[in-house]
């Protein structure tokens, strides 16, 4: 019996990112460094099977320090953590490797820069994610007010209008972060801004080429973490550009495949999904359908971050 036809158009830029690959890195070398076990304090990225696979490995996810034995490492997840962390282990004099994304601490850097002016900060961003709690952690209790929305924006009230200032969670959808930041503008129009724009280049290039493509599809796929923000943005994403079907799955065994008819799927992965998954959704699909492949790239990325002091020595 002949298969039903199934294109399938693969976004390029996908999956790892290089605050990702770095953060992953950072564990696999502390291990060869340390020998397990290594404790990693919160899930290192959004991503079970990214986990699982350190896990293997010998790294043991905690969520507190308390938990950490005497004479442990202990790195920190790449969505980076509060000032009150880091001081905590130095307070119980413990080795510990910071993953956060660079991109991330270059928020850090901002927030503290604005505390420091006198001016309140505004963080735009989705309540109780590890990388805003991170961030609101930077600066000292009420001087971060956090905004999901650009209803939020328009009733937000801060104690100065003239001494404010703004920062955004990485991992947002772009245009929904420019319509907040405009509402923002458009009330405080002494607010001030990042120096250069707060959500990464990854999660700009994911989002784009999810744009270039959703648009041909009849469904479309994201592989990723219930968690991952920016996989769910990049859902999101699909939907409003016309994909009648947009799914989060985490991988190939989630998919349910009579509510894909043939035609022409999207498939793409968020930022700390490995690209072995997204392999894995189009090896799933030719075993039902007669599949065509193809990839289309909005952009190149060549961006790769150092590892941190104490494990390039």
């Amino acid at each position: 019996m002949k298969k039903p036809e199934l294109t399938i158009l693969l976004a390029a830029p996908r999956g790892f990112c290089a605050g990702v690959e770095r953060a992953i890195a950072v564990v696999e070398r502390t291990l060869d460094k340390f020998g397990a076990p290594v404790y990693v304090r919160h899930e290192i990225v959004h991503n079970r099977h990214v986990v699982e696979g350190l896990k293997a490995r010998g790294a043991v996810f905690v969520d507190e320090l308390a938990e950490v034995p005497a004479g442990r490492p202990v790195v920190f997840s790449a969505h980076g953590v509060p000032k009150s962390v880091p001081a905590d282990a130095d307070a119980r004099h413990m080795v510990y490797i910071d993953a956060t994304c660079p991109l991330v601490s270059k928020v850090h850097m901002e927030a503290e820069r604005h505390d420091r002016a006198g001016r309140q900060i505004i963080l735009v961003g989705h309540a109780n994610h590890p990388e805003v709690i991170g961030t609101m952690g930077q600066v000292p209790d009420g001087r971060m007010v956090l905004v999901e929305n650009v209803e939020q924006a328009e009733c937000v009230t801060p104690a100065d209008p003239t001494r404010l200032a703004y920062v955004t969670q990485t991992t947002l959808s772009v245009d929904e972060t420019d319509s907040i930041i405009a509402a923002l503008k458009r009330r405080f129009p002494e607010i001030v801004g990042p120096r250069r724009e707060d959500i990464c280049y990854a999660t700009t290039n994911r989002q784009t080429a999810v744009k270039a493509i959703a648009p041909r599809c009849d469904a479309f796929l994201v592989v990723g973490a219930p968690a991952s923000s920016n996989a769910n943005r990049l859902v999101e994403v699909a939907l409003k550009c016309g994909c009648a079907y947009a799914k989060l799955i985490e991988s190939a065994d989630a998919i349910s495949w009579d509510e894909i008819a043939g035609g022409t799927l999207g498939l793409t992965a968020g930022a700390s999904a490995p690209d072995s998954l997204v392999e894995g959704v189009i090896a799933a699909a030719k075993a039902r359908y007669d599949v065509t492949v193809e990839e289309v790239s909005v952009t190149e990325e060549k961006i790769i971050f150092s590892l941190p002091r104490l494990l390039s020595a």
